[in-house]
């Protein structure tokens, strides 16, 4: 479980082909490796990947084609920076929202533009998954925890605040076009669950009739 607070940026150090998938290589020399172990997860733009080799200023990982077809990491080249946050601690501060590291979908930046000393990013989600962005809800784009200014159908617009920028990829690397790894709130996904599946046990069971929608609320 992650929090979307970015730790620090790495970067592709090496990628490997391993037998149809991926194992990749990341430097990251501002991550403190005092704790970390083998079967440890680390958020790499968002994808939750676990250490399966490290040194004192790297670590690498192993990418099934599941993962490289879900996400960006397919995009991925030797150089690329990347937004790194290590799995939180039951005493971590908890700084951004509740970040699974499943990402739900890959999504692109349609525009990117100053607003004051702001970055204003709008970014068109997949049908599938826009109906779970919400007006000052939050989201994660590429690992980073984010409240959506607005949303305009399937477009979501956020506002990136200069320390955002400085401390992420977004400063250095994010332009009109790029894919990014989305992840959606994960309390709406239980939420629309959660309101669903009663109906749904209830239908199963017993077959949709007339008295079925009379008494929860469809006919009177």
């Amino acid at each position: 479980m992650f929090t979307g607070i970015i730790q620090t940026v790495g970067q592709i150090a090496r990628i490997e082909q391993r037998g149809g998938d991926l194992r990749l290589t990341i430097r990251a020399a501002q991550l403190d490796f005092g704790d970390v172990k083998l079967g440890d997860s680390i958020a790499s733009n968002g994808v939750c990947l676990t250490v399966v080799d490290y040194g004192t200023n790297w670590y690498a990982v192993d990418v099934s084609r599941e993962t490289l077809t879900k996400t960006t990491l397919g995009d991925w080249q030797v150089g690329m920076l990347v937004n790194l946050e290590k799995a939180m601690l039951p005493t971590t501060r908890f700084g951004g929202h509740i970040v699974a590291g499943h990402v739900d979908a890959v999504a692109q930046i349609a525009s990117l533009n100053q607003d004051a000393r702001s970055l204003l990013v709008s970014i068109e989600l997949p049908n599938d998954i826009a109906k779970y962005a919400a007006t000052k809800g939050s989201i994660t784009v590429d690992g980073i925890s984010l409240t959506s200014n607005r949303v305009e159908g399937n477009t979501v617009w956020l506002n990136i605040i200069p320390h955002t920028a400085e401390v992420t990829n977004i400063g250095r690397q994010w332009c009109v076009g790029q894919r990014v790894n989305i992840e959606v709130d994960l309390l709406a996904r239980y939420l629309e669950r959660l309101l669903s599946s009663d109906h749904a046990e209830v239908a199963i069971k017993q077959g949709i009739d007339e008295a079925f929608l009379v008494q929860h609320g469809f006919m009177r």
